[in-house]
């Protein structure tokens, strides 16, 4: 490893305190090394070019944030939790050094993650789509106001449901212990290459939660809607209207994650997360 770059989240103090650590750490053993908050694209797109690793310093929505920027310049994450839970993240806060001295010595493995790209299709226009990375999941979803929207959802070209609901939850198996998870989805391994289709609040549906296959495409119809919106990771939402399309398939360039030597397997890491869940 000759250049290691940090990501972090500005707003917490765990995390600001966790980069003078690593910077330090990286420093005292000469090794190239920079460091910018997970949500300056900019910054993070000059430093990337060249990086072996890139270290997450924060929880989950920082993790997200650096996800985007190493889906357009490749380089393998590592995440830090200095969040709550974590589910993204391997590494507790309190082993940084251990595990950065790990990654020095190369004693590591990469894990592919599959990761989703959304195109907003608008109504009548011959603009081409808007494009979005997600790792987690994509969300068509009501606005704020308590009123459902009329969904129609397509697999390639098979109408899959006609869904009048509060939303739709398209995942990958990453995201798959998030929103999907929590509107009633299955939890797949990471390293699988699936589509989880997941209504969120259906009324009357007889068709909720399925997979699919990577090579297909998930078309969401805005049918119907007072207010509407595609929310991109939790982090991005983008206003819809009627007769908009969205559309869903599996990145074909996965997203590298670091697993350091002795790292919990992922069923482990689930169940200890889930524990630190609140009752």
């Amino acid at each position: 490893m000759t250049r290691i770059g940090f990501a972090y989240n500005p707003t917490s103090d765990a995390a600001i305190e966790l980069r003078e650590r690593a910077t330090g750490w990286a420093a005292m053993r000469d090794i190239d090394h920079w460091a910018a908050t997970a949500a300056d694209m900019d910054a993070m797109s000059d430093g990337l070019p060249g990086t072996d690793v890139l270290v997450v310093l924060g929880g989950d929505g920082t993790f997200l944030r650096a996800a985007r920027a190493v889906a357009e310049i490749d380089v393998p994450l590592l995440g830090i939790n200095v969040g709550k839970v974590g589910f993204l993240s391997k590494v507790e806060a309190g082993d940084l050094i251990r595990v950065l001295d790990r990654l020095r010595a190369g004693e590591f493995t990469v894990e592919h993650r599959m990761a989703l790209e959304g195109r907003i299709v608008r109504a009548g226009s011959v603009d081409a789509p808007e494009r979005h990375i997600a790792l987690n999941d994509i969300v068509v979803a009501r606005g704020s106001l308590a009123r459902v929207v009329r969904l129609d959802v397509s697999i390639d070209d098979s109408h899959l449901a006609t869904y009048i609901a509060d939303g739709l939850v398209v995942a990958s198996p990453t995201g798959s212990t998030g929103y999907s998870f929590s509107a009633g989805g299955p939890i797949l391994d990471p390293t699988a290459r699936n589509l989880i289709v997941t209504p969120i609040a259906g009324y009357l549906t007889t068709i909720r939660s399925v997979v699919v296959g990577s090579t297909v495409v998930v078309r969401c119809l805005v049918k119907d809607a007072h207010e509407a919106l595609v929310s991109i990771d939790g982090r991005e939402d983008v206003p819809l209207a009627v007769g908009d399309v969205v559309e869903v398939r599996a990145l074909e360039r996965p997203i590298r994650f670091v697993q350091p030597e002795g790292a919990l397997p992922f069923w482990d890491l689930l169940r200890k997360k889930v524990e630190l869940l609140p009752s």
